[in-house]
């Protein structure tokens, strides 16, 4: 492959990342911050870098107190002359969170950047400062190599000391990617974990906690804590500092399988709050504060999950949102459905979006697959929460609106669409193949699961045939919530050689251990 080393990244995080570890005692980093603290402001969850650029990148902090952040800029580790970016000031309106946008940056570089925190009422009285670091997209045809999974602390398996915490995310950082796209379920907001819960052999996991997740968010202050949570594990945090991410969201970021316009069930009396488009609003704003995403920062002019990330002549990521948009979960089997799953509006973006791609792969980042049966049960319903549901013949609800989308794909000659997907908590390889398909206007094409990254894991799910899926590969528990302890925990890469512009799949287990490897090559149809 040419995808071209750069100097270890790793090694300027050593140090700085040190700095932060005095803070991970759960009592310290789930609580508010204390204004009365003495001492300098801190950033003991760390520092992230999302949807970078040729010349841009977002940079996220949080202080423990009302603080202004200050980024630096090197080309080096040394930050000789470094250049300075001054930030926001971090308050309570944002939960003490900010983000700030590196602007006019070298393409194709690695740069650092360390974050400092000022207090306001004295600059000279800075924190230690944190350090990250990214790379920027070349302009030039150079290899890309990304990570993508989903599902983070799902079915009350949160950070697990016994197991060293999320130590997935140690070997993704291993495999240096150029960035990492989360298909959804960065958090499980409707999944309270506790101190501890049984597991087959009669051990116990043991779950570090804190008060946010002791009950279902519902208050803005409960979905903060959510994300909060997740950043106590010093896996993901040194991740965060090393590989900038694409961030997307789906349904555990507000409520299990949730749709625009639900009304919680008098009978779930573990929510108080029965509006779920009132609790969708409350965790789209923790979603934006603990996210560095372009689109959703205060000021932005699109103000959505959705968008396109392009990563110079070889990659195109299209960022789609499946629930926001979306119509009520329903059996799905009505004959004319115009809104679907995506939307009308998002529909059209994205079509007229692949239609301006130049990039020889267009990866389309799904939050739910496609040709897989994901049932909702909530509250009792034999609902169809994706967009398959299970009739092998012509297109019915959801799928009308996927029918047309590929349809356009296949009309325009759109070359290069490969769909990632997490969600169902298993890892699988699908090739849709119009001869094997009650629906047959399009090309063929594949679609790879890859997920959980610390979750319960779920058998596979069953396929439905109106756009021909084959499973290629699979692997799946056998039983339902298999725990983290358990295994079946998964990841997938992406490699794209930049000579040859071949796109390489590898699905990995939570060790880096490849079990599946799928090579496409570049402009050919049917593959």
């Amino acid at each position: 492959m040419s995808h071209r080393p750069f100097p270890a990244r790793r090694s300027v995080l050593r140090g700085t990342l040190a700095a932060s570890a005095a803070l991970t005692a759960p009592a310290a980093l789930g609580a508010a911050p204390a204004f009365a603290l003495s001492g300098r402001p801190k950033a003991g969850w760390g520092v992230q870098a999302g949807d970078v650029t040729s010349d841009s990148g977002l940079v996220w902090v949080r202080s423990d107190r009302p603080a202004r952040m200050i980024v630096e800029t090197s080309a080096t580790e040394s930050f000789r002359n470094p250049h300075r970016w001054h930030g926001p000031l971090l308050g309570p309106d944002t939960d003490f969170t900010g983000t700030t946008r590196l602007r006019g940056l070298p393409s194709g570089q690695q740069i650092h950047y360390r974050v400092l925190l000022a207090d306001p009422d004295d600059p000279r009285r800075t924190g230690e400062p944190v350090a990250g670091t990214f790379r920027t997209v070349p302009t030039g045809r150079r290899g890309v190599r990304f990570l993508w999974s989903g599902d983070l602390a799902g079915q009350g398996w949160g950070i697990n000391p016994d197991l060293g915490g999320y130590r997935i995310y140690d070997a993704m950082a291993k495999l240096d990617p150029d960035f990492f796209v989360c298909s959804g379920d960065n958090i499980y907001a409707d999944g309270p974990i506790t101190a501890t819960q049984a597991l087959p052999d009669g051990s116990l996991y043991r779950n570090v906690t804190t008060e946010e997740k002791s009950k279902v968010a519902e208050t803005l202050a409960e979905f903060r804590g959510n994300f909060r949570y997740n950043l106590l594990d010093e896996n993901l945090k040194r991740f965060n500092a090393q590989v900038p991410s694409i961030i997307q969201w789906d349904d555990h970021e507000v409520r299990n399988n949730w749709y625009p316009g639900e009304v919680i069930a008098a009978t779930d009396t573990r929510y108080t709050e029965k509006s779920v488009d009132a609790l969708a609003v409350r965790a789209r704003r923790a979603f934006s504060e603990y996210f560095p995403v372009s689109t959703l920062r205060p000021g932005a002019k699109e103000g959505r999950v959705q968008r396109v990330m392009r990563h110079g002549p070889l990659l195109d990521v299209f960022v789609l949102d499946m629930r926001t948009y979306r119509n009520a979960n329903s059996p799905d089997n009505q004959t004319v459905d115009p809104q679907g799953i995506l939307g009308r509006e998002q529909l059209e973006w994205l079509k007229r979006e692949l239609s301006r791609s130049r990039a020889v792969w267009k990866v389309i980042a799904a939050d739910m697959p496609l040709g897989l049966v994901v049932p909702d049960a909530t509250e009792g319903k034999a609902n169809i929460e994706a967009v398959a549901q299970g009739d092998p013949g012509a297109p019915l609800g959801r799928e009308l609106q996927i029918a047309e989308l590929l349809r356009y794909i296949n009309h325009r000659r759109i070359t290069g669409t490969v769909w990632l997907t997490a969600d169902v908590h298993h890892t699988s390889a699908q090739h849709y193949q119009p001869s094997r398909a009650a629906f047959t206007d399009f090309e063929p094409f594949w679609e790879f699961v890859s997920g959980p990254l610390n979750a319960g894991a779920f058998p596979a799910n069953a396929l439905d045939n109106t756009f021909g899926p084959e499973r290629v590969f699979v692997k799946a528990p056998t039983e339902a919530n298999v725990s983290p302890a358990e295994g079946y925990q998964f990841f997938g890469e992406v490699d794209i050689d930049g000579h040859s512009g071949e796109l390489t799949v590898r699905l990995r287990e939570s060790d880096g251990t490849v079990l599946f490897t799928q090579t496409l090559q570049p402009g050919r149809v049917g593959q």
